[in-house]
């Protein structure tokens, strides 16, 4: 399994199994091994790309379609024909929404794996076999304060990425409340959205996030059109109240009392002021978020889950 998604790897890398990740001299893309910023037990094992040959595979896990490729050079086999292969999905769809067919569409040598329902609902595909495995997070603990009435948010290159992750909601909705913005590529975020209540946090270490984030009143989540972001599940389980757009998975992460949702940006803003003045609401929240997120996201479920997934997928 390549190392692509750091959050969603650090979940998957906690089972029973040993994990083999490829890396490269560079950390390149197709290379990164091992992550730097999150706790992986050794059950994950930097494997050379150029020594993947030598290797006992009895699975692969893919996740983008070149990677199919990279198994057939590296590793000499071909994925779903000589060794079993799972495609898994993290992203919502692009282009000609909902008409958006899978690059995997009409493979039935693959098993295809979407992190959300709504996910697999908007894909289109094919006659491939899809399942469907929720995310799990490793726990951090109910650590929050609330202690800094700011709002935060989460999100990797949000001026690449822009309106899929709102970007350009965060003047209007942070309008009236300080807001702290945590991730990659955002340090210059406050500035060119002209919001001088804004502080950025530039890639922070996992647990030092979650110490951060923990001690903010909220937590916002603007996001348009993306899968369902860990950074959200990660917020409820340090029993952050959520103010959310109610879009694609995030009706079904957040239920009520554990947050605020509404495709309204005017009523996200107003819901973090009222937060942002009432501590004992937001515990409230914050406390019926860490529920519904241990019930549905725990860690166990989503690697027994898994273990079902693999077992169906292998031979």
């Amino acid at each position: 399994m390549w190392h692509v998604h750091g959050s969603y790897t650090t979940a998957f890398v906690q089972g029973p199994h040993t994990y083999l990740i490829p890396v490269t001299p560079d950390r390149g893309p197709d290379g990164r091994g091992r992550a730097r910023t999150w706790d992986w037990p050794p059950s994950a094992v930097e494997v050379p790309l150029d020594r993947l040959r030598d290797e006992e595979v009895d699975a692969v896990v893919l996740q983008r379609p070149h990677e199919e490729e990279l198994v057939r050079r590296h590793l000499g086999r071909r994925p779903g024909k000589d060794v079993p292969a799972v495609y898994l999905e993290h992203d919502a769809p692009w282009g000609d929404v909902p008409l958006t067919r899978h690059p995997m569409a009409d493979r039935p040598d693959l098993l295809l794996v979407h992190v959300t329902h709504f996910n697999k609902l908007f894909w289109d595909n094919g006659t491939t076999p899809a399942r469907v495995v929720e995310h799990g997070v490793v726990d951090p603990g109910p650590r929050w304060t609330g202690e800094i009435a700011h709002a935060a948010v989460v999100v990797n290159e949000p001026l690449r990425r822009g309106r899929y992750v709102g970007t350009d909601l965060l003047p209007f909705v942070s309008a009236g409340t300080p807001l702290d913005v945590f991730g990659m590529r955002v340090t210059e975020l406050p500035g060119r959205l002209n919001i001088p209540a804004a502080q950025a946090y530039e890639d922070l270490p996992q647990h030092r996030m979650h110490e951060e984030l923990a001690r903010r009143r909220a937590y916002l989540h603007p996001v348009r059109w993306t899968s369902l972001g860990l950074s959200l599940l990660e917020a409820m389980h340090l029993s952050m109240p959520v103010v959310a757009l109610a879009t694609t998975e995030v009706v079904e992460a957040v239920p009520p009392g554990a947050g605020v949702l509404s495709t309204n940006p005017d009523v996200l803003a107003a819901a973090l002021r009222r937060l942002m003045n009432d501590p004992a609401e937001a515990a409230e929240m914050g406390k019926k978020a860490r529920e519904a997120a241990l019930e549905r996201y725990g860690l166990a479920r989503f690697l027994d889950d898994w273990d079902r997934v693999l077992t169906e997928a292998t031979w």
